[in-house]
């Protein structure tokens, strides 16, 4: 093979390689992504077959754009991995509910609503509160909690509790 050939393909193959780096390194914020952990649990029974939880959590967004909230959901998730569902409570109604259950404490976050608008490179402090149809005893059997975090153009973002 001509030698010409070999050091100009090498050159090309240096050229691609540098032209991707710098198109990956210009769109490194265009990546939305909603990483986050839970800061505290707190669950109260409502009725022998009801329970309620209240989870504040942190939640990051990575991107330079901003993430609306579409919606939210919290699952129980037990030891074999079946998720229930729980029904989300609305925010004036939570704080009805820590005025009413002294059990929970105080209201240390501003929950997470629908259409909320987190910034990009922003990390907020929120929680969430939702009631299961079971009692408190099986929440506490429980292997974890998720809130699912739907972004407006559909993306589910999950954190999960350690």
């Amino acid at each position: 093979m001509n030698e010409n050939v070999i050091k100009w393909g090498g050159v090309g193959i240096i050229a691609i390689l540098a032209a991707v780096a710098v198109v990956l390194f210009v769109q490194r914020g265009a990546h939305l992504d909603l990483p986050g952990q839970f800061l505290k649990v707190r669950t109260a029974p409502l009725s022998d077959d009801a329970s309620l939880v209240a989870i504040d959590f942190r939640v990051r967004n990575v991107s330079d754009y901003p993430a609306v909230v579409r919606n939210v959901v919290v699952y129980a998730e037990d030891k074999n991995g079946a998720r229930l569902a729980g029904k989300t409570i609305a925010d004036p109604d939570v704080k009805r509910l820590f005025d009413q259950l002294p059990i929970l404490g105080q209201k240390f976050n501003k929950s997470l609503i629908l259409e909320d608008s987190i910034p990009g490179k922003a990390t907020w402090d929120r929680m969430i509160a939702a009631t299961f149809d079971v009692p408190e005893a099986k929440l506490g059997d429980r292997k974890r909690f998720v809130v699912a975090i739907e972004e407006i153009d559909g993306k589910i973002f999950e954190i999960v509790e350690k």
